[in-house]
């Protein structure tokens, strides 16, 4: 049985399909020139079509994550918006954009990575324009993801996955300490105000202003 998210155009439009073979689910991943973000939990896939807003402030986070780790000299592994999966699980997803921080060692040099034997993602970032009908959280908790970034209604926000499974907001990062969540904010609100070359050089100035450890 198949859903659809109404929206306007411009907006993220999301299907819902029920009773979908883990099977099924990598052969339409895999597909050549697939371009939707697909969110699969146990034969429950949802798929869907990032609106220009969507990528945009993945883009900008993505550029101050850099930018922050070239000032701080933090090793650094991405995986952009590498396919999250387990078939042991029956679950996967593809984060906006994802890094390995603690890891970044173990997978460096690695172009392929299977997460039954490599580590995930130290850290997962998840824009929501709108709110997607499958939840990821619940994903992100069984494929053990350390650290999720979540940003909503202009807010950035991090939850810590904790020892007893669940994930628990935190005023700061783990995977990078004294990262300046309110400062990235204020520059996400201002994104339709200045190019992004330009937002990049400022945020550079104002960070470089930060006392290193």
């Amino acid at each position: 049985m198949a859903t659809a998210e109404q929206h306007p155009a411009h907006i993220e439009r999301r299907v819902v399909l029920e009773g979908v073979s883990w099977e099924t689910y990598q052969s339409l991943r895999d597909t050549n020139g697939n371009h939707l973000r697909m969110t699969y939990d146990r034969g429950v896939l949802e798929i869907m079509s990032p609106s220009r807003k969507h990528g945009k402030v993945a883009t900008l986070i993505g550029l101050m994550i850099y930018e922050w780790c070239r000032l701080r000299r933090i090793p650094l592994e991405s995986g952009g918006d590498l396919t999250c999966d387990r078939q042991d699980l029956e679950r996967g997803l593809e984060p906006d954009l994802c890094y390995w921080v603690t890891n970044q060692a173990v997978v460096r040099g690695k172009d392929d990575i299977d997460l039954a034997v490599d580590p995930p993602p130290d850290l997962a970032l998840e824009v929501e324009v709108s709110r997607s009908a499958v939840p990821k959280l619940p994903i992100y908790q069984e494929l053990r993801v350390p650290e999720v970034w979540r940003w909503r209604a202009e807010k950035l926000e991090v939850l810590r996955l904790q020892q007893r499974g669940n994930y628990a907001t935190l005023s700061a990062s783990s995977e990078l300490p004294d990262f300046p969540l309110r400062l990235a904010e204020g520059f996400i609100e201002q994104r339709d105000l200045e190019d992004e070359i330009t937002l990049m050089e400022r945020f550079e100035q104002a960070i470089a202003k930060f006392r290193l450890p």
